[in-house]
């Protein structure tokens, strides 16, 4: 039998106050934190892009990010760019990181031994040399944002890439972004740029509660285990067999059939006498006479 009547509650459903419950980082938070990141990774950018453009001094000034969405930075987006979209954490939440097109055709000029410069009009898509140089590119940085975020390079995974951004489309339009235009100077070449375009979800996902730009104390590294120590029991006392092989011959089966006794089979012992625990080989010995016995002198 079902009983046909309602369940009346005996007490009043307990409330949460406000104040107990901490919001999340607002915009303004997660802004300032990105610009805090944002100066750890101007420092880190001259070290990462060493391998591409030797001992060059390069000057990144201090950078404000913008908030804006993502349909109006496509808007104001160059025609042709290196547009990688990157998953940063676990979760590879995704932010985008977008190159200057004729930066680009500079490193890849500087490579094959040029002046880096780039061309007077730049075509309508990247050939492979340019392919090859912005896929390391993205490794480089990669590994420098991962590092000012307080993770490994590991952290930050390549997700795909495009010359351009509408073919790519790695936000909807209305998406808020945080953009962050990252000014690379050198003393006898053009300025070219480095825009990082975080949604403000992925600032939430990489911040947390702690909206500071990872400004949080470094956990505490574990001691590495330390290795058993031989001398020590349990372990000094354990008995292990040791043989050495001197003489390992291969012989017919034709030749083994026809052994009998009193027969002397020719062998050479070997300078190197391997010194084997099981299948193991621990050293390697020559071999010789100690007090009037065979022994074996280790070598290696």
């Amino acid at each position: 039998m079902k009983p046909q009547r309602g369940f009346v509650a005996e007490r009043a459903l307990a409330q949460h106050s406000a104040a107990l419950l901490r919001p999340g980082p607002g915009a303004t938070e997660l802004i300032g934190g990105l610009e805090r990141v944002g100066q750890r990774i101007a420092k880190a950018l001259p070290g990462a892009l060493a391998p591409l453009i030797g001992d060059v001094r390069l000057e990144i000034p201090r950078a404000t990010p913008q908030k804006t969405t993502f349909g109006d930075y496509e808007l104001a987006s160059a025609p042709l760019a290196a547009n990688c979209l990157l998953g940063a954490g676990v979760s590879s939440a995704p932010f985008l990181v977008v190159i200057d097109a004729a930066a680009v055709f500079a490193l890849v000029d500087r490579a094959f031994g040029g002046a880096g410069l780039p061309p007077e009009t730049l075509p309508r898509a990247f050939p492979l040399a340019a392919e090859l140089a912005i896929e390391r590119l993205e490794a480089l940085l990669g590994g420098a944002i991962a590092s000012a975020l307080g993770g490994q390079a590991e952290a930050i995974r390549p997700l795909r890439r495009d010359g351009e951004l509408a073919q790519l489309a790695p936000f909807a339009g209305d998406t808020p972004l945080a953009v962050m235009s990252l000014k690379i100077e050198e003393a006898t070449r053009a300025t070219w740029t480095i825009d990082l375009a975080f949604p403000l979800t992925t600032l939430e996902m990489l911040f947390g509660a702690n909206a500071n730009g990872g400004d949080q104390p470094a956990p505490r590294p574990r001691s590495a285990p330390r290795a058993p120590d031989p001398q020590a029991e349990p372990f000094a006392s354990m008995p292990l067999l040791l043989s050495a092989v001197l003489v390992d011959m291969a012989l017919p089966l034709s030749a083994l059939s026809q052994l009998e006794l009193g027969q002397v089979l020719p062998v050479s012992v070997a300078r190197r006498v391997p010194l084997r625990i099981g299948d193991v080989t621990v050293a390697h010995g020559s071999v010789g006479a100690s007090d009037e016995r065979v022994a074996i002198q280790i070598l290696s």
